[in-house]
């Protein structure tokens, strides 16, 4: 805001936003809907201008809509694709004025204040807002204001003579409903019982009355969108760039040439990441040729970092491999993936866990095999031996603690394998894969019942007592006993 200039607002609504965009990738010439599942009921999303005419409106069940409009075609709604969207036209926005910012799931607010003159006025500006929208196939709704709020009633509840205005005549503002504040439904059908139904009429009522009845928020949206109060317009931030690039004065061809101009890109690159608490887990290198083909080396991490001396030498594998042709002019590092990484603290001590090493060791042979191929045993909280431990990528999982157990666990399992036995303590003799044995100590039982909330076929028979057999020859076996359908079994084996 500068001294001596009158404060200028825009509001953009996107009435259809969600079906624009989709009906801009597919036009369809028939009443289409977006439908979205609320309360365990398909509703009306978004429609298009076809659909409205027909008599249906947001929120109405898509059962009753087909039943009034046989011909209506549909799609499934994804409100994060429209938020993107939004996003996107957010930032074409920044071509008017560079203070632009959201306004709810459908709209944007632009503080035009000193830039209308470069496109030849405030109406110039707007009819090139309109014409550019129109063009893209969206149809939007602009308001033009001292306020935030004038801006934003006069977008979505002004007509046509109020949107050309410039909403700086009070008469204007107050013609308009009560709902124009941006005020909670509720709030709204509540003051339109008691007779207020534009704001002309709620700017004549006593304030008193109303803050005792209403609480502060209704008079603060007043003052508002009068402009006997401030309110902040706060511009979107741009999310960070992670990529570098640069560009040599003459050509390279070197393995080692290559990885002094990486070096350089990995500095600059996680001097970034620094900045803003991240850290890389995917990383792109593009190598332009003179003759303007480009060459990729990706390189995937097994955790998220940020260390030169780290990230460096596992691009040598991949550099190796290009073929430079008659030279490599220009070099661009990305990071594609990034997660947030805080700071480490730092003590006179060195660690001598050895963590980075093998999150090293971890993406060396990641970018050989595929880092998903890379898998690590975590303990899972189960009693049944099969069900104690969970196998998942190393890459993205962290080593647990112990397994807990209070017996101790083989091993070495595998399928339960039947042997002949009578009675509910172990055999002194059996045999075993072709072998004979002889029990020499046997320790339990321990019993482990089946888990009913699991659907696992070989526990669904029952119970087990499992025991721990030391033989005669030397082996140390685990053998469980099914009371109920009296049988042994061999499962395991002790080193």
């Amino acid at each position: 805001m500068f001294d001596g200039i009158t404060r200028r607002v825009v509001s953009i609504w996107f009435p259809r936003l969600a079906s624009d965009r989709v009906l801009r990738a597919r036009p369809v010439d028939a009443p289409f809907a977006l439908t979205l599942r609320q309360a365990n009921t398909e509703r009306l999303y978004c429609l298009n201008e076809r659909a409205s005419a027909m008599g249906l409106h947001r929120g109405m069940p898509f059962a009753d809509a087909r039943a009034f409009c046989p011909d209506l075609l549909s799609a499934p709604a994804h409100p994060a694709r429209d938020a993107r969207f939004l996003s996107t036209l957010r930032r074409w926005a920044t071509r008017y004025c560079p203070w632009v910012g959201l306004e709810g799931e459908d709209g944007l607010v632009l503080d035009i204040t000193g830039s209308a003159h470069l496109f030849g006025g405030e109406a110039a500006m707007l009819d090139d807002m309109r014409a550019r929208l129109d063009r893209a196939g969206l149809a939007a709704r602009l308001g033009l204001a001292p306020t935030r709020g004038a801006a934003w009633a006069l977008a979505r509840h002004g007509g046509a003579r109020e949107q050309a205005g410039t909403g700086e005549n009070p008469d204007t503002l107050g013609r308009l409903p009560v709902a124009a504040l941006r005020l909670e439904p509720d709030t709204v059908t509540a003051l339109e019982r008691l007779g207020l139904r534009t704001i002309a009429d709620l700017a004549a009522t006593p304030r008193a009355p109303l803050t005792r009845r209403f609480g502060p928020g209704v008079l603060l949206r007043l003052d508002q969108a009068l402009g006997t109060r401030p309110e902040q317009i706060a511009p979107e931030t741009e999310p960070p760039h992670y990529g570098v690039r640069l560009t040599l004065p003459e050509p390279i061809g070197l393995v080692d040439d290559v990885m002094a101009g990486t070096a350089r890109l990995v500095e600059r690159l996680c001097a970034r990441l620094k900045e803003n608490a991240a850290g890389a887990r995917a990383l792109c290198l593009t190598l332009r040729r003179v003759d303007q083909a480009c060459q990729q080396v990706e390189l995937r991490l097994a955790s998220a970092m940020r260390d030169p001396a780290r990230i460096l030498p596992l691009f040598e594998r991949g550099v190796g491999t290009v073929d430079a042709g008659f030279g490599i002019d220009q070099l661009r590092l990305q990071a594609t993936v990034v997660e947030p990484l805080a700071d480490a603290q730092l003590g006179a001590i060195p660690r001598r866990g050895g963590g980075d090493r093998l999150e090293d060791l971890i993406t060396r042979i990641g970018t050989r095999i595929g880092l998903e191929n890379i898998r690590r045993f975590l303990p899972a909280d189960s009693h049944i031996p099969e069900r104690g431990f969970l196998v998942a990528p190393a890459a993205w999982s962290r080593p647990e603690g112990a397994w807990v157990a209070l017996r101790p666990r083989p091993p070495v399992l595998f399928r339960p394998e039947p042997i002949a036995g009578t009675g509910p303590r172990p055999p002194g003799q059996f045999r075993w894969r072709r072998m004979s044995f002889e029990t020499v100590v046997a320790t339990g039982p321990e019993r482990i019942a089946p888990e009913w909330w699991l659907d696992d076929d070989g526990w669904r028979a029952g119970m087990r007592d499992y025991w721990h057999v030391q033989t005669r020859q030397g082996r140390r076996l685990w053998l469980f006993h099914t009371p109920q359908d009296p049988g042994w079994f061999v499962q395991g084996e002790f080193a």
